[in-house]
């Protein structure tokens, strides 16, 4: 391809905002000629890479739009280190169904127990859920300093 029909590319997918598009397309059509792929199973792997990445981005998003003051996940929680915490009750929490009910969660315990981190890992979950958010709006709310 000459240069420009690249350029003229490159300014259409920029304003179709489109940047997975522009960043991928050369690599993945080497790839995809390279095993033999038509050109709507291009199309399909370059929309799915496309999607894939603005979703990430939006959860990127919602989580610097949240302020937590600290990012933790429940992934990284040692419910070993605190065993009267209820590890299924709080995966639990984690599918966000309290939220689509309109239910409140309150963590209750004595300093040093986990109380911050299971409420910023509850609050990273409901941002990662889609079912959550769905038409990709940042919540408005904030973890309390004083979890």
């Amino acid at each position: 391809m000459t240069a420009a029909p690249k350029i003229l590319l490159a300014d259409h997918l920029k304003t179709l905002k489109l940047p997975t598009f522009l960043r991928e397309y050369e690599k993945l059509a080497r790839q995809c000629a390279a095993e033999g792929l038509d050109h709507v199973q291009f199309l399909t792997r370059l929309v799915e890479l496309e999607l894939i990445d603005r979703e990430r981005r939006m959860v990127e998003r919602r989580i610097k739009a949240a302020k937590f003051p600290a990012t933790k996940s429940l992934d990284s929680f040692d419910f070993k280190a605190i065993p009267k915490l209820n590890k299924m009750q709080v995966l639990e929490l984690a599918r966000c169904e309290w939220i689509e009910r309109r239910e409140n969660v309150i963590a209750l315990g004595p300093s040093g127990t986990g109380k911050t981190h299971v409420a910023l890992g509850l609050g990273l979950a409901a941002l990662m859920n889609p079912l959550i958010f769905p038409d990709s709006k940042t919540p408005d709310f904030e973890v309390p300093r004083s979890c």
